[in-house]
């Protein structure tokens, strides 16, 4: 059986030879499958109708590897936990199940990102180790889910899959996955975050990345302000420091007042504000981004002083593009 594997967590474990300038603290896995997604994803390698390399997943390239080279070589790369990311097609959860069950012995805390299945599979993924579930929304626009995402489960049916998952794990253990910039308004992007968190559910954002070979690879990526500016609005809103009804929108649903001052905003939020957020131990690094650029995730907590300065930017910046 083969599973694909990071190009990172490969280094990491030793199963590439090459340098690194972050190392990931998660070890990042995929589900293995000759052909594509069934799902058609504007914005993915994977998708149905996508032309791109099979071997990518965002811009990063996932190199297949037995399994059991790559439960020999995990332990040496000193790993926090195991992300497994699933594409679907049939035979998706038995070969997920039989993923787990290889990686179980290792004693490691597993985090699961799949389309929706049924509550007795999650049950099954939490006897074998799994304590999150990464929920690929992706779209923070239900106007706009239905023409990125092309896929036979709805924006309605991803939020009841939510639920499930927070019935079955428990408050917080629902990951909704977010990626900004795929043309969704500020308005649309906080509503949504909001949302999420008034149903005791987390976030990880992600800023869009163009893929050759996509539908979407001539879409132009978040500018740093307007990532940002989600960020820091994501976390007010999940440490309830604010409210949707005390933001300010302009008449194109840009977000244009955050409710607090600079001088608050600089005693209130911490630098982890702009690492990554996922499952406790994900950095993720380099994912949407080229390492010489500016990471839109940090994937170590910058100084204390450089809020200031990323708080100048989201304040002034421009909003676009979307």
């Amino acid at each position: 059986m083969l599973v694909r594997v990071s190009y990172g967590t490969a280094i990491a474990m030793g199963l590439i030879r090459a340098r690194m300038l972050a190392r990931p603290t998660t070890a990042y896995l995929m589900t293995y499958h000759e052909g594509r997604c069934r799902n058609n994803c504007a914005f993915c390698p994977q998708a149905r109708e996508s032309r791109a390399d099979l071997k990518k997943l965002s811009r990063i390239t996932w190199p297949a590897f037995e399994v059991e080279e790559v439960v020999e070589a995990l332990p040496s790369g000193r790993f926090a936990r195991i992300c497994l990311q699933t594409i679907d097609y049939p035979g998706m959860v038995e070969d997920t199940l039989s993923l787990l069950r290889e990686l179980q012995p290792l004693g490691l805390p597993v985090s699961v990102s799949i389309t929706p299945v049924e509550k007795t599979v999650l049950k099954k993924f939490r006897s074998l180790g799994v304590d999150y579930i990464g929920v690929g929304l992706d779209v923070a626009s239900e106007r706009l889910y239905p023409e990125i995402k092309d896929s036979p489960y709805s924006w309605g049916d991803m939020w009841d899959f939510t639920k499930d998952i927070i019935d079955v794990f428990g408050p917080g253990k629902a990951l909704i996955h977010i990626i900004i910039g795929l043309g969704e308004t500020d308005r649309e992007a906080v509503e949504t975050l909001a949302r999420a968190y008034s149903m005791d559910a987390d976030v990880s954002l992600f800023a869009f990345t163009p893929v050759r070979g996509t539908r979407l690879e001539n879409h132009r990526p978040p500018t740093l302000a307007r990532y940002r500016r989600i960020q820091l609005v994501s976390y007010l809103l999940r440490e309830g420091l604010v409210g949707v009804d005390e933001l300010e929108f302009d008449g194109n649903g840009n977000l244009v007042g955050l409710g607090l001052s600079r001088e608050r905003l600089l005693e209130l939020v911490p630098p982890e504000v702009f690492t990554t957020h996922g499952c406790p131990g994900c950095n993720r690094p380099y994912y949407n981004e080229r390492p010489r650029k500016e990471p839109y995730n940090f994937p170590v907590k910058p100084e204390t002083e450089y809020v200031e300065r990323i708080l100048d930017s989201i304040l002034g910046g421009s909003s676009e593009p979307r």
